[in-house]
């Protein structure tokens, strides 16, 4: 093990051209999480190519050649032994023990409560982060976008090879029954979807108990690779679930509904804002601490908005609701309503508002 541990030691890290993420690293200790491809290793090592070569040790944890009794018994001496300031230990596996060094930073899709890490999580690209990797900024970036979605490799990978390369990096990332649930999730984008509902439905598929089905149900909710929004101080009615990119979305089903999907392009722009928010009914994003509501009409028919919006007036006066964005992807506008200030905001200028 010292000899592999020399190997890591000594060989150089590689890191293609790097653009620059709004996740950023400093001298702390970190425990970074996120899904397969969203960025993780490679951020890290760009970090890790600013500090004194000598410095640092970069381990990945799911090398074979690594056993782990024989590592938790000689790491500690040869991180003192070379004075080693920085440890990263990607693909972490809590089998490894921790070892005392100025600065410790775990990689790992799923999150484990370690104390004295500071915890970060690294999603896909959003639009912002999206636009670093496009040629030129122009009105066809939002339509690329649309087809690679967030996943930085994307930009590398052939047309016409886009939808098997990330059927592969799930099935990696994936066992069988979670691969199966995210299958089904691509069909609901955007929809109202339970654990129960899921298992209803795939247990006519395949033999599966429903301990294990809820079970990889909350994993891939955890490990972030969809996400559930609630429904507005009904925490206990179903949830709508999201897509964690909208490339998954081509990539795991033929079904094509540009709505849905749009939805869950806004959807990742809040959650990578952290801003709170839930679904109504005939709502699709309700942020109660700004006093505001978001539809999504990728293609406004302004007529059938004044019907909705009338619809929702209930709702607006009930709430007090200030500010109504209708998010589309070309048309801008502003609606005149006796209640809130209405404005149609092309996706673009309304992701990078903020």
């Amino acid at each position: 093990m010292e000899i592999l541990l020399e190997e890591f030691y000594k060989t150089d890290l590689i890191v293609e051209k790097f653009h620059e993420r709004k996740l950023q690293l400093d001298e702390n200790s970190y425990q970074i999480n996120g899904i397969t491809n969203s960025g993780k290793t490679k951020l890290v090592k760009n970090y890790l190519l600013r500090l004194k070569k000598s410095s640092y040790l970069y381990i990945d944890c799911a090398d074979i050649r690594i056993d782990r009794e024989q590592l938790n018994g000689v790491l500690g001496d040869f991180c003192l032994r070379n004075k080693i300031e920085t440890l990263v230990l990607d693909n972490y596996t809590p089998a490894i023990e921790f070892v005392n060094v100025s600065q410790l930073i775990v990689i790992s899709e799923e999150h484990y409560d370690i104390e004295f890490l500071t915890p970060l999580r690294l999603y896909p690209l959003d639009y912002e982060e999206f636009l670093a990797f496009e040629h030129k900024y122009d009105s066809s970036a939002l339509n690329h976008f649309v087809q690679l979605g967030g996943f930085p490799v994307m930009h590398k990978i052939k047309t016409d090879e886009r939808s098997i390369y990330v059927q592969k990096m799930l099935r990696l990332a994936l066992n069988d029954t979670e691969f199966d649930i995210l299958v089904l999730c691509a069909k609901f984008i955007s929809q109202k979807l339970s654990a129960y509902n899921t298992y209803e439905r795939l247990k006519s598929q395949r033999k599966i108990s429903k301990d294990k089905l809820y079970a990889s149900y909350e994993a891939l909710t955890e490990k972030g690779y969809i996400h559930q929004l609630a429904k507005f101080e009904y925490p206990r009615a179903i949830k709508k679930v999201y897509l964690c990119d909208t490339a998954l979305k081509s990539a795991l089903s033929v079904e094509k509904n540009f709505a849905r999907l749009f939805e869950n392009m806004v959807f990742l722009e809040l959650l990578k804002s952290n801003k709170e928010c839930f679904y109504e009914e005939g709502v699709d994003f309700y942020l109660p601490n700004e006093a505001s509501i978001i539809l999504c009409k990728p293609f406004v028919d302004e007529r059938r908005l004044f019907k909705k919006l009338e619809v929702l007036e209930p709702f607006i006066f009930t709430h007090r609701i200030k500010q109504i964005s209708i998010v589309s992807m070309t048309t801008e506008n502003s609606i005149s309503h006796p209640i809130a200030k209405v404005d149609i905001i092309p996706f673009d200028i309304w992701a990078l508002g903020d």
